[in-house]
């Protein structure tokens, strides 16, 4: 490794990308706290670590309650006096249209994908300020730059998270030193889109009524991602990883990191002209910062 060793906040590291990425991170010689909603899970991370000859730290944290995000972040800061990165990766995915979902079900995403990175992102900035150094990096979507059919609780999070991110990217790093970043993933093998399907099956599935046509063709598409299918065109979680320390060790970090070419193909028609950011950052500090 040739940059400095980190202090490293992961959020969401029960399992695929956090997971990977912490024992990437580790690996590379960062002091890496992985956290988890679900602390049960941690001697998983541990043991694996610990296969690989790796050393981190599993406290736990749920993004949902600004109590256990100050008791880590305080014990963080109490033995190593800095948090230097922070990767809120928390996230939940969800399916079914917005006249079919709840209230609460809405409420529940955009509180884990969107409210959870607030409440970590408020929580560090004051030591991050007080250091005039740190780096945020936000694990967004494609999501979160193209709107997709029966996926839109999911996406107007993302969204919501794409412009939290544009927006305090663009005076993060002129008045405060910290860098302010996007990672931008497409399909992915990981628990995520397992789990996402249960609970849509659990909740009743495809439901007699109006949308069932839609519903029904959004659920064949999506059986056709066999593990065949997977395997050849999706994402590996460690790949995302590698994105991630990429970004880590970028001496000028951008804005946002596509995780591949299909990412950049996808959303080429919203960001062909501008795809890491940088040039909307710019213009956005010129116009009203003069930065």
């Amino acid at each position: 490794m040739t940059n400095e060793p980190k202090v490293i906040l992961i959020t969401g590291a029960s399992t695929g990308i956090g997971f990977e990425t912490a024992l990437l991170l580790a690996g590379e010689g960062h002091k890496v706290y992985a956290t988890m909603r679900d602390h049960s899970r941690s001697n998983i991370l541990l043991d694996e670590a610990a296969k690989q000859g790796v050393t981190l730290t599993v406290p736990g944290l749920d993004v949902q309650y600004e109590e256990s995000i100050s008791q880590c972040i305080a014990q963080i800061i109490d033995h190593e006096q800095t948090i230097d990165v922070l990767i809120n990766n928390a996230g939940a995915g969800f399916i079914r249209t917005m006249e079919q979902a709840t209230m609460e079900e809405i409420q529940q995403v955009m509180d884990v994908n969107f409210y959870g990175v607030i409440r970590c992102t408020k929580a560090v900035l004051p030591f991050m300020r007080k250091q005039h150094s740190g780096h945020i990096i936000n694990i967004s979507s494609v999501g979160g730059l193209v709107g997709q059919p029966v996926n839109e609780i999911y996406c107007a999070a993302k969204f919501a998270l794409e412009g939290l991110t544009e927006s305090i990217a663009s005076y993060m790093k002129p008045y405060f030193g910290i860098n302010v970043s996007l990672i931008e993933p497409g399909g992915v093998i990981t628990e995520f889109g397992n789990s996402l399907t249960r609970y849509f099956n659990d909740t009743g599935g495809i439901k007699d009524d109006d949308y069932k046509p839609l519903i029904q063709t959004y659920m064949d598409y999506r059986a056709t991602f066999t593990d065949e299918v997977k395997e050849r065109a999706f994402q590996k979680p460690a790949q995302i990883a590698d994105v991630i320390l990429k970004c880590i060790n970028d001496p000028e970090p951008k804005l946002r990191y596509m995780s591949s070419e299909g990412v950049a193909t996808f959303t080429k028609l919203k960001t062909g002209l501008d795809p890491d950011g940088e040039g909307i950052k710019s213009q956005v500090r010129k116009g009203i910062l003069n930065k």
